[in-house]
């Protein structure tokens, strides 16, 4: 299961909380609702201080994500560890 929940200014920057695993069809999901805010040339920052694990496909995701200029933030060292093992 993984929450995300929205914060931010509008027309400036937004800051996505997520909460939980980033597994499975949460990836996607996450992917779903990142793409729109990317498009719209807006700051996307990705709170992981409440994300407790990331499986392949969600490393493959946040590193995408963060080559896209998606600030990863608060990333806890575990999840660190997983993207850094995986070249982000």
């Amino acid at each position: 299961m993984l929450k995300i929940s929205q914060t931010g200014i509008p027309n400036h920057s937004v800051t996505l909380k997520l909460e939980g695993r980033v597994v499975g069809p949460w990836v996607e999901e996450l992917r779903r609702i990142c793409e729109p805010l990317i498009g719209e040339q807006r700051e996307l920052k990705l709170d992981l201080a409440d994300v407790s694990y990331v499986d392949a496909a969600g490393v493959v995701a946040l590193i995408g994500l963060k080559s896209r200029r998606v600030r990863l933030k608060n990333c806890s060292p575990f999840v660190e560890e997983q993207l850094r093992n995986q070249g982000g």
